[in-house]
């Protein structure tokens, strides 16, 4: 996320900060390549602009003051002003006090809205907040049978055009769907909407007339995050016709270059209200700004990391495994198996990586972890009898080899996974005899 954009901005802030004295002549040598790094990362012109000039005022004032360090307070003064281009408060969903709160997904197509809907009704429903999907794009084929199956999966209702009995007049079908989630007793209704290759006057005529009907509460824009400033145009075209109340980023963990999140609220002053970061159903995170501005200057998340730790993890089995990690026996294949699949259910590595402070872009690139290899290690571990999970010790070159046969694997991976697992028993031996003291 934002990796080149990151690591190109924390370089010229770091050369910043390690002078002795920031003059201004080093400060208009900074904002010059601070300029360059955004325009490259496909930030509006014009808000680049503004944004340069309001760090290059603050700054001028930073330099007389010699009792406190010029850089740091130079890096301060950046940070804020990222907060204050990416909208400078979270902005949740807003709910209707009576009724089921009616939300609008539009966006192009392709740009991943059938699946966002989804996503955000796995959210929902985590929240207690009783969502409830209504497929509303009639042209597409597979859209209705793409958005059952998801709903199917994260256990949310679904109406489309083939529950409704009167054709496939769009705003007929919402309005239907919208009555069967009152029936339901759902609190949200959220409408996936058709898209279009490219922003047409159809599309956008369509999509007033339901707004007209419907009276959403939300029109939340699904923008692809890897499409740059073309993001920004889509969003500055929907919110002219439609008025979008905010914008949910999808493809946010991809290489983006981070233009599109940084420019979207500056240009049409419609929050950021959530964004995508993997492909599983539960990647849809909150957007904050402040933590999104740590992240883009290596400050980490830290409460984003422990937020997602609360989410995934099993409380009562990470302490079973705490308390066992201290005995003499330790863990085992099994422990082994079930804390690696909890970590999974937090994303993927390099995500968790980018949420600690002062992790750079090149590590992180490094830190890319093939899930072929997760499934490889769960296969084999699976295919070992719970005695030999147990007992790791007892698996001698004929067990090792069935292992492997059962696995689908080599017998070198089967010893290569034995080998790391001693590794890693001995390093939390290490951990849980410093707990004890």
């Amino acid at each position: 996320m934002f990796a080149a954009l990151s690591e190109r901005l924390t370089a010229v802030l770091r050369d910043l900060t390690g002078r002795g004295v920031l003059t201004e002549d080093a400060v208009r040598d900074g904002l010059r390549e601070i300029r360059l790094v955004l325009l490259e990362a496909d930030v509006s012109y014009e808000l680049t602009r503004r944004f340069t000039e309001r760090i290059r005022e603050q700054a001028v004032g930073v330099t007389a003051v010699k009792s406190v360090n010029p850089g740091q307070q130079l890096v301060k003064i950046v940070y804020d002003e990222l907060v204050r281009l990416l909208g400078a408060e979270p902005a949740g969903l807003l709910y209707a006090s009576v009724g089921p709160t009616v939300v609008l997904l539009v966006g192009l197509q392709g740009s991943g809205k059938t699946t966002t809907a989804a996503k955000l009704a796995a959210r929902l429903k985590r929240e207690q907040k009783a969502p409830f999907l209504v497929a509303a794009d009639v042209y597409r084929p597979a859209a209705e049978e793409q958005l059952r199956q998801l709903g199917e999966k994260v256990g949310v209702g679904v109406f489309g055009p083939r529950d409704h009995g009167d054709g496939d007049e769009v705003v007929g079908v919402i309005q239907a769907g919208i009555a069967a989630a009152g029936t339901a007793r759902a609190r949200t209704v959220l409408v996936d909407t058709a898209g279009r290759l490219q922003i047409d006057a159809e599309l956008m005529g369509e999509l007033v007339r339901v707004k007209e009907a419907v009276r959403p509460l939300e029109i939340l824009l699904v923008a692809d995050a890897m499409t740059g400033q073309d993001a920004v145009r889509i969003a500055q075209g929907f919110h002219e016709a439609l008025g979008i109340t905010g914008v949910i980023l999808t493809k946010l963990d991809g290489d983006a270059r981070g233009g599109a999140a940084l420019s979207i609220h500056g240009v049409t002053g419609a929050p950021i209200k959530f964004v995508g970061v993997g492909e599983r159903l539960d990647a849809l995170d909150v957007f904050d700004p402040a933590r999104m501005a740590g992240r883009i200057l290596q400050q980490g998340d830290v409460v984003g990391l422990v937020e997602r730790a609360q989410a995934a993890v099993d409380q009562q089995e990470a302490e079973r495994l705490a308390r066992k990690v201290t005995t003499k026996q330790g863990m085992d294949l099994q422990d082994f198996l079930v804390a690696m699949q909890q970590v999974q259910k937090m994303g993927p590595l390099e995500g968790l990586l980018g949420m600690l402070p002062g992790m750079p872009a090149k590590a992180l690139k490094q830190a890319k972890v093939d899930p072929r290899r997760i499934r490889h290690t769960e296969a084999i571990i699976l295919a070992m009898t719970p005695e030999e999970r147990r007992r790791p010790e007892i698996l001698n070159g004929s067990r090792r080899a069935r292992i492997a046969r059962g696995a689908g694997r080599t017998v070198q991976e089967v010893n290569q996974l034995l080998q790391q697992f001693q590794q890693m028993k001995q390093v939390m031996k290490g951990m849980g005899k410093l707990r004890t003291h």
